[in-house]
């Protein structure tokens, strides 16, 4: 455990009726905010997370070398026909992922998930996320309502406090990118996009916001509702979209891909700047994680990378009947040893590790996925530390799982979104909790 979170879990302990009564601040303050989704507020718990300046410069190498590993991945996959038919996508998704681009970066937005152990900077990567890329509103919120606490206040006589911000520094990146884009206009008008039923928009009037602040006018749109008209896109409100902030993810497109046909238009004839390019799903598909994890087709990486890709990404092997890569009774005998996860999905649907259910749970799961576009992959244990939920009505201090989000924007790193979990598994479909992260610097 960290200095810093021995002596915040110290305050605590030694104010513990403090504490609790300011962590109902806390949470009054959460359930009237803007981090909810969907009608269900975050939950979060006493302690936020703590990084040092040390880890913050670690978490920014970590973040950075992989999406530099990232970009070269997609860069491959349109320019090399043999690494393409790996991944397997659908002709028209990768028809679409070919379509000529108008960008230099090729990968705008990720947030990379790591499993970071906080006491000697060991990792390993959980999943790659891209343009549906979300929770930053839920940090710029958690880091508030930590303010109201006593335990933040006293721990901050001490030190100097600080989180990262995602919203500003986000909408400043959108403009470095567009000001590379060979059509770009003066004053480009800006169309967060996505199905909305689906998406954050409490996030996204946060980043209407963040644009309209750096003089850029910016609309939060429907994605099936943009109209293609005489070679330009326009919102319903008849705003001419000059380039869009793509918040839909690769998989809803492809399922909605018939109510699309203004939005495909427009991108085929090269009409609007799109800042989150198709391409992106080369990397966010878990297809990605199944073909680094051969080393026969890393020739594009240095010797350097291709370690590096070893040594941190779990083993990841197509769930199929003819895959000799498999041996199916090792499997369902050592079931804490791996986890299934739907090739495309998001929000942790479909995932299912072996850690959480006895034999007879797992085998049946196994087989019922076997051919059905799961992959299988090495199960990573999570870092643990200690924390406190005030809202039980006996509260202690339990071990909880930890899981790092990398923010990059335009290749560059930004921030951390943290979650926890008082199982091994950290998913919004079991007991995953969010936390403030916050700089110890």
């Amino acid at each position: 455990m960290s200095i810093q979170n021995e002596e915040y879990e110290r305050i605590v302990k030694e104010n513990i009726e403090k504490c609790r009564k300011t962590y109902k601040e806390q949470t009054n303050y959460i359930l009237n905010s803007t981090a909810q989704y969907h009608g269900r507020y975050v939950k979060t718990l006493c302690i936020p997370k703590l990084f040092n300046k040390k880890q913050c410069e670690h978490l920014k190498y970590i973040a950075e070398y992989s999406q530099n590993i990232l970009v070269k991945t997609i860069k491959h996959y349109k320019e090399n026909s043999e690494f393409r038919k790996k991944f397997m996508f659908e002709p028209e998704l990768e028809r679409l992922i070919l379509t000529e681009s108008d960008l230099k970066c090729v990968l705008p937005v990720s947030r990379i998930d790591i499993f970071y152990n906080e006491d000697n900077g060991d990792f390993k990567f959980c999943e790659i996320n891209t343009d549906g890329t979300s929770a930053m509103n839920e940090d710029r919120e958690l880091n508030i309502a930590v303010k109201k606490t006593f335990a933040y206040k006293e721990f901050e006589k001490n030190h100097t406090l600080s989180s990262f911000e995602l919203f500003d520094s986000f909408v400043e990146e959108f403009k470095n990118i567009y000001s590379g884009y060979k059509y770009k206009k003066e004053k480009p008008n800006v169309a967060i996009a996505d199905f909305l039923d689906l998406g954050t928009t409490n996030e996204f009037e946060q980043f209407k916001h963040a644009f309209e602040r750096a003089g850029i006018k910016a609309e939060i749109c429907e994605i099936k509702d943009l109209v293609y008209r005489d070679n330009a896109l326009y919102s319903k409100s008849g705003m001419r979209v000059d380039a869009i902030y793509r918040r839909a993810v690769t998989c809803d497109i492809m399922k909605n891909i018939n109510e699309l046909s203004d939005f495909i238009k427009a991108i085929e004839n090269h009409c609007v700047c799109l800042v989150g390019p198709i391409s992106t799903q080369i990397v966010h598909s878990k297809v990605f994680f199944e073909v680094i994890s051969d080393e026969k087709n890393l020739i594009y990486l240095t010797n350097e990378e291709k370690e590096f890709v070893k040594t941190h990404f779990p083993k990841t092997y197509h769930l199929a009947s003819d895959n000799t890569m498999i041996d199916l009774r090792e499997v369902i005998n050592n079931k804490d040893k791996w986890i299934i996860k739907p090739i495309d999905s998001y929000g942790s649907k479909g995932v299912y590790a072996g850690v959480e259910g006895n034999e007879q749970e797992w085998k049946d799961r196994v087989l019922k996925a076997i051919d059905t576009g799961y992959v299988l992959q090495e199960f990573c244990k999570p870092y643990e530390n200690l924390n406190i939920d005030f809202s039980k009505d006996n509260p202690k201090f339990l071990p909880y799982s930890n899981l790092s989000g990398l923010f990059v924007y335009n290749n560059k790193f930004k921030g951390v979104y943290s979650r926890v979990s008082q199982t091994e598994i950290i998913s919004t479909q079991y007991s995953e909790i969010a936390l403030p992260t916050v700089k110890v610097l």
